[in-house]
């Protein structure tokens, strides 16, 4: 009888007995990267494989060890287990399905939740197209068919707040899972609200709540789970599934609409969301390792106090956000007006541009819907390029804080140089308009690996929140910007005073903030600052 305990560090205890199994690893006399294989053989067979740094210390050929291995303690190995000299061993059986079993858990969760993303725009795209059918339908004016659309963000504005808050107390896998299953049941529910106004804009309302807490859901569990030198992939990967889902749903939609009528798309891309949700608490009964516990992988994370999960700590956990010390960093206000800032060139260019590219650049609607998907088609190659460029900066020693700055500058100046040359007339052809402008704002996803990484940089404890909080500011333009382009549109009859000329303001005055103030140093916030 033999008896293993794993101790790894602050995230894993596992304590448990074994009948005639063996632990077989290679025997060094220097310090250097070994395999260890512990494998148990049940009903329910349990695989642990460990990679872990090992540094002997005169180990003799005895029936016993005692020895730490890298956060990684084995007592009491029994008389049957044997050093080797070369190789290693597994013993038990071995079944490797389902076939992601043996792919970490944080990975796991990383990949889901950026399928989230993905749905999340096919399900904010998909009134965009097929609100032509339904206002022919029901008789709306581009004034009813606008309320109908900017309803969203009404909901989307509101819930920023409470969704870190919740993500906080609660974790963000958990609400993440309840925010896709109301925005996708609120989606699959339009065709039935379509002919009751105010049905229908509470239905678009309960999918820009269920949409909203999404983003600092998974700012708090990547917060969690993922190390520093792996965040700026990790928050790309997640976070650009919303080009990837800009551009699935702006190329499904058409097609389904001619096909099987507006209403399929709700339908379908409804039941693609409440299929998420089911996938996903069955992945997570497989795998308990993010039940709303503070998880620390390779980086040690200064806390005063635990992550709160119990609904009894729910009242007097709202008292216990440090918010006057939020208002009180440099580098805080520095985020809230990027955010503002990012978002008023991404909202009023999402709204407007197959406008422009129709009316400004004598592009018929086919083209004109076809080339609104370049940018984000674009964008999904940046995002990953970006995302590399920053963690192999953070991983050869550059300073974080540098490297934020770095690729936030790239994330603003790009579009603003773009958008200057596409105002000026400088007798360029639409297609190297479109061209020029794509670029652009496909360079705009390096904030991915600046501005949106910055939450969990300082303070992977409050960074739900933090996100909430820039994000409510970062919806205003959502509301505000989109209409006063078309007020403005409406006065100048000019696209370059109307749509580019604000983008271009906000994008060089938060390129001034950003390098000014802002700032990736771990901050620790207390109610006592």
């Amino acid at each position: 009888m033999a008896k293993f305990t794993l101790r790894a560090d602050s995230f894993c205890f596992l304590s448990h007995n074994t009948s005639s199994r063996r632990l077989i690893f290679s025997k060094s006399s220097s310090v250097k990267h070994q395999k260890l294989h512990f494998l148990y053989s049940s009903e329910g067979c349990l695989r642990y494989r460990v990679l872990c740094s090992i540094k002997e210390k005169g180990v003799k050929e005895t029936d016993k060890f005692d020895e730490v291995l890298s956060g990684l303690r084995v007592e009491e190995l029994d008389s049957a287990a044997k050093v080797s000299g070369s190789g290693d061993e597994e013993v038990g059986h071995d079944w490797s399905w389902p076939p992601w079993k043996n792919i970490p858990q944080r990975y796991k969760l990383i990949g889901t939740t950026s399928l989230a993303f993905v749905i999340c725009n096919m399900d904010k795209v998909n009134l965009s197209v097929a609100i032509i059918p339904m206002s022919h339908q029901f008789g709306w004016n581009s004034s009813v068919a606008g309320l109908v659309q900017s309803s969203f963000f009404w909901g989307y504005a509101l819930s920023q707040l409470p969704g870190g808050w919740l993500s906080k107390i609660f974790g963000g896998s958990k609400v993440l899972e309840i925010g896709v299953f109301t925005w996708s049941l609120a989606t699959a529910l339009v065709p039935f609200l379509a002919g009751y106004m105010p049905g229908l804009v509470l239905s678009r309302i309960l999918v820009g709540i269920g949409e909203g807490v999404s983003p600092s859901a998974a700012t708090d569990l990547i917060a969690r789970l993922i190390p520093l030198e792996e965040r700026s992939r990790a928050v790309s990967f997640v976070f650009g599934g919303l080009s990837f889902g800009s551009v699935t749903g702006l190329l499904l939609a058409p097609p389904l609409i001619q096909n099987l009528g507006w209403e399929s798309v709700f339908y379908i891309f409804g039941f693609l969301g409440i299929a998420w949700f089911s996938g996903f608490r069955f992945l997570k009964a497989g795998d308990s390792l993010y039940e709303g516990k503070s998880i620390a992988l390779h980086q040690s994370i200064n806390k005063k106090k635990p992550f709160k999960t119990s609904l009894e700590d729910l009242g007097g956990s709202l008292k216990d956000v440090p918010w006057k010390a939020f208002f009180k960093s440099k580098a805080v206000w520095a985020m809230i007006y990027t955010h503002f800032c990012g978002s008023w060139g991404h909202y009023t260019c999402l709204s407007w541009l197959p406008t422009y590219f129709s009316e400004e650049l004598n592009l018929n609607l086919t083209e004109a819907a076809w080339v609104s998907i370049l940018p984000p088609l674009a964008s999904i190659f940046v995002t990953s390029i970006a995302a590399q460029f920053a963690d192999n900066l953070i991983a050869s020693g550059v300073e974080t804080t540098t490297v934020r700055k770095i690729c936030q500058t790239i994330a603003f100046l790009s579009p603003a140089v773009c958008m200057t040359l596409s105002s000026i007339d400088l007798g360029l052809p639409p297609w190297e308009i479109v061209g020029i402008l794509t670029g652009g704002l496909a360079l705009s996803s390096f904030a991915l690996s600046g501005l949106y990484c910055t939450h969990q940089d300082i303070s992977p404890e409050y960074a739900s929140i933090l996100l909430g909080i820039t994000n409510t500011v970062g919806a205003v333009p959502g509301i505000v910007g989109v209409a006063l382009t078309g007020y403005l549109l409406d006065s100048t009859h000019s696209w370059s005073l109307s749509l580019f000329a604000p983008s271009i303001f906000f994008y060089l005055s938060g390129t001034i903030m950003w390098l000014a103030f802002a700032s990736s140093k771990p901050q620790s916030f207390s109610t006592g600052d």
